[in-house]
């Protein structure tokens, strides 16, 4: 169910109905290479989210393009916030959707970037008390072996990650209005290393040395049919999770046990 579609009564009931989960896909609007559209996470993450909350019912939170693209501020089309700015945005905008009756938020992080703004989202959820719990999912996690390998032995390419031959296919399989295949040419994003030298450690720049244009992995076997097999392979592993979110209930009692512990140190 799209949060944004539906009668306000019908939002309470669903509420409800859905064992008051929310799922919320966090997109950014970034470079794909010079074949993808600069909304790809966005416009694939909610395409997932959706369909995994029609097999395992909760509300889809509205298109949200917000998140961590620093290293793409170089190129044309990037939409950034200045840290704190998104930090504080993100964080009341996941209390916004406890304040409308959700007890359990599941962020579907579809931009690898977000996965660093998402971790430091649940540890702040330790910082003071909510209604909700907060629980992060990434695009590629979750899978079985059997469905690992099964995404495996559809790709003729490592796959590449970011425009590359795994993300073009999913793109391809839901949006190929957007793709511009004829725009890859015999070019792929090829990793250049230019900071292998003071690995292992981290930079901010790393992804810009290794990937100045913004494109990751070889596009050219990219294909609608593979994509319709990839992207049903996170469809499925989505809904398996958010089935478990609304089966838990040790994690509400965990953060019960924890506040109380905090609150009776600070009154000791």
């Amino acid at each position: 169910m799209r949060w944004e579609e539906l009668t306000s009564d019908d939002f309470a009931r669903a509420v409800v109905d859905c064992r008051r989960t929310c799922v919320l896909s966090m997109g950014v609007i970034e470079r794909h290479g010079p074949h993808m559209p600069l909304g790809t996470d966005l416009l694939n993450g909610l395409y997932v989210c959706t369909q995994a909350a029609e097999r395992e019912p909760a509300i889809v939170f509205p298109p949200w393009y917000l998140g961590q693209i620093y290293e793409a501020k170089c190129f044309p089309g990037t939409v950034t916030l200045p840290p704190a700015m998104l930090l504080e945005l993100t964080l009341a905008i996941l209390d916004e959707i406890g304040r409308n009756g959700f007890t359990r938020i599941v962020i579907y992080c579809a931009h690898g970037g977000n996965i660093w703004l998402s971790r430091f989202l649940t540890q702040c959820m330790l910082e003071t008390p909510k209604p909700y719990q907060l629980y992060v999912f990434n695009y590629n996690d979750g899978m079985t072996d059997e469905q690992r390998k099964k995404w495996q032995d559809t790709m003729e390419t490592s796959g590449g990650g970011h425009a590359g031959e795994s993300e073009t296919s999913c793109t391809l399989a839901h949006r190929p209005d957007l793709v511009k295949m004829d725009a890859i040419g015999d070019r792929m994003g090829e990793t250049r290393g230019r900071m292998d030298h003071v690995k292992p450690g981290l930079n901010g720049f790393w992804w810009y040395a290794d990937h100045p244009e913004h494109w990751a992995g070889d596009a050219r076997p990219a294909s609608a049919e593979k994509g319709k097999i990839l992207t049903g392979l996170q469809i499925e592993a989505l809904a398996a999770y958010i089935r478990k979110v609304k089966a838990d209930e040790v994690t509400p009692a965990l953060a019960e046990e924890f506040f109380r512990r905090e609150g009776e140190l600070r009154s000791s």
